[in-house]
């Protein structure tokens, strides 16, 4: 049996370009698999697009948003704080109560660069998630967010620095940034080709992204099919160990 799973992630297309073979596989192996997001309010177009990748996915819950701005789209979420801007505590209380709700073996995040163009919304994101997977088992922080819950490890979602030539380079032709880790620190390497259409199908589902040139859904859209399946064809993590849990070996067998 696999082991369920959560992504907590920064913004919507997050969950289908960094982990969406992960989870469609959890998914079809009869493990509970979630998604939180940060950013975009639940009545924008977005939200929509997000619920159609977790019905690309197979995941049968609704988005989980918590309703924050984008850092660069304030429109985002009219009247609401970026993201980066909420106060810790309160970012912290919320991740942990979606936490204890789900009950995850394993919480799958952003890595510390903020994913490989290093995003502000994902380096907070990583901040507070492992902030959260810790206190989530803490029986007197955050009370009121249900019974306390300790998933047994932490996965970064990442990309080593052998893996990024493809993409690399693209990024760069629209002036973004390439931040990749050295390869031994990879820890989980996942060829999630057997889900692939899934995969790829949840990606064309934010649409608003597709249409555009800079935003990575755009850029794959415009690969060659060989390509595009080579970019997104492996998934690679870095596992983060819980010292008081004996935690999972692997992300998946």
């Amino acid at each position: 049996m696999l082991p369920n799973l959560l992504a907590v992630l920064a913004h919507p297309d997050d969950e289908a370009l960094m982990c969406g073979g992960v989870l469609a596989q959890h998914a079809e192996g009869g493990a509970r698999a979630a998604v939180v997001t940060a950013t975009w309010a639940a009545d924008s177009p977005r939200a929509g697009e997000l619920a159609d990748s977790l019905t690309a996915l197979g995941l049968g819950e609704a988005p989980r948003m918590l309703g924050y701005a984008d850092h660069r789209v304030p429109e985002s979420a009219p009247g609401r704080p970026r993201w980066c801007d909420v106060p810790l505590e309160n970012a912290v209380g919320e991740l942990v109560a979606h936490i204890r709700q789900v009950r995850p073996d394993v919480v799958v995040t952003h890595d510390a660069y903020g994913q490989l163009t290093g995003h502000p919304d994902h380096r907070y994101t990583h901040q507070m998630a492992l902030l959260a997977v810790a206190a989530a088992g803490l029986a007197r922080r955050y009370p009121d967010a249900g019974p306390p819950w300790q998933p047994s490890a932490l996965y970064l979602a990442t990309h080593p620095d052998s893996g990024t030539a493809d993409l690399g380079e693209l990024l760069h032709q629209v002036g973004k940034s390439v931040l990749s880790v050295p390869d031994q620190h990879v820890s989980a390497t996942v060829d999630v080709r057997p889900w692939l259409a899934r995969k790829w199908a949840a990606i064309l589902a934010h649409r608003s992204q597709v249409e555009r040139e800079r935003p990575l859904p755009g850029i794959l859209s415009r690969l060659p099919e060989e390509v595009r399946h080579r970019v997104i064809g492996t998934e690679y993590y870095t596992r983060i160990s819980l010292a008081h849990s004996p935690g999972l070996t692997h992300l998946a067998p």
